[in-house]
């Protein structure tokens, strides 16, 4: 069987840093990775804004054309999401390719992750949610039925309607249907009493999974791949004498589908009732400030910006950096900095308290266990000043 290759598209506008481009679309290609495409290469454009029509200029465009039908490239991915004008312009200049945006990536893997039926009906409302503004574009074929109507009430536009009517309708019975199991869900939270909760946050692929695992001793799947969980996962958990509520969610990333935020805000209601968020961190990432800045954003857009945080900084035993060059002329850049420099930032200087550690050879866990046993049991204390069985 061939494998299925891709080319993905970037732009560099005015103001970018070159090196940021370059880190976002090796994520895309990793998003294709994930979803079972090979990446084959990289096209990016610096231009002043994108090109209402094309998103791109045409020269450029051309030239992907081109390089995808010598190459026989079997999809060309964009690292932002087209308007449905600017897709269907640009399958009109790639023809031996489809055409995809990043939304539209993220939402295929989603629906190749997707396990449980709960799952699979928040992916279907994104997907439908995507997929009806783009329905003209996928029945242009159908104009050629129109024969000597001559009028705007074609054939064509006649299916294009009847489409339009199946997905709002689809859309309607998913989100009753997502109400029921919302409301069962919130039910068995409600039957959880006042335990402690505690809820592990963080950019996909940072190792959320791997400590749930540690730390509950269950067996949460966990792979390295992005958005290897979908599912909330909720575990009793005793440190000591000491029990909560550990929780394991969907991992976020920049660009977020809307349609995903909105599909899956119902299952973040783990993130919104608890008592602490266990914020976790891939330190070894280049830009892994930039992704706690993502993050918190998404926190903020599920109402949840102001819970109480605790950060791990996971994967220290991947950490790398360029030795910096004194005699160099070039400013010291993050690229330079120690596994030292940052726990010095970090540590002491900021609001939130912190660990740096490594799941996956279990350095640290022993001040992790210690660090979220305090945590959980001055909670405990104020909940049930006269309960006395932590101690």
């Amino acid at each position: 069987m061939t494998e299925e290759r891709a080319v993905f598209v970037g732009i560099i506008l005015q103001g970018d840093d070159e090196r940021k481009i370059a880190e976002y679309l090796d994520e895309l290609e990793f998003l294709a990775e994930t979803a079972g495409v090979k990446g084959d290469k990289k096209f990016v454009q610096k231009i002043d804004h994108p090109e209402k029509a094309t998103y791109i200029r045409s020269g450029k465009l051309k030239e992907i054309a081109d390089y995808c039908e010598e190459h026989c490239i079997n999809y060309v991915i964009f690292d932002d999401e087209l308007t449905p004008m600017q897709q269907r312009n640009i399958e009109k200049v790639i023809k031996s390719s489809s055409v995809i945006d990043r939304t539209s990536l993220i939402l295929e893997i989603f629906s190749q992750r997707a396990k449980t039926a709960y799952a699979k009906m928040q992916v279907d409302l994104a997907r439908y949610n995507y997929m009806l503004p783009r329905l003209a574009g996928m029945w242009t074929h159908l104009e050629r039925q129109r024969g000597g109507i001559g009028t705007r009430g074609g054939m064509g536009e006649s299916q294009i309607e009847v489409d339009r009517r199946i997905v709002r309708e689809r859309i309607a019975r998913l989100k009753e249907q997502l109400k029921k199991v919302d409301k069962q869900m919130a039910t068995q939270r409600g039957n959880r009493g006042q335990l402690v909760r505690l809820s592990l946050v963080g950019y996909t692929n940072v190792g959320k999974s791997t400590l749930m695992n540690l730390l509950s001793k269950s067996t949460v799947f966990a792979e390295n791949k992005l958005f290897a969980t979908l599912d909330t996962t909720v575990r009793k958990v005793v440190i000591d004498n000491c029990p909560f509520l550990l929780s394991d969610t969907v991992g976020f990333i920049r660009k977020l589908p809307t349609q995903l935020i909105e599909a899956f805000k119902s299952t973040l209601d783990e993130v919104r009732e608890a008592d602490i968020l266990i914020h976790v961190v891939d330190v070894s990432a280049p830009d892994f400030e930039e992704q706690m800045q993502v993050v918190q954003k998404t926190l903020k857009d599920i109402d949840a910006g102001d819970k109480p945080q605790y950060i791990i900084f996971n994967k220290i035993d991947n950490y790398t950096y360029e030795p910096y060059d004194e005699f160099s002329l070039k400013p010291k850049g993050r690229e330079n900095r120690t596994l030292d420099d940052v726990k010095a930032e970090w540590i002491g200087e900021k609001k939130n308290p912190c660990i740096f550690m490594s799941a996956l050879s279990k350095e640290g866990l022993p001040k992790l266990r210690s660090d979220i046993y305090k945590m959980v049991a001055e909670i405990h204390a104020g909940r049930w000043p006269f309960n006395n069985f932590l101690w």
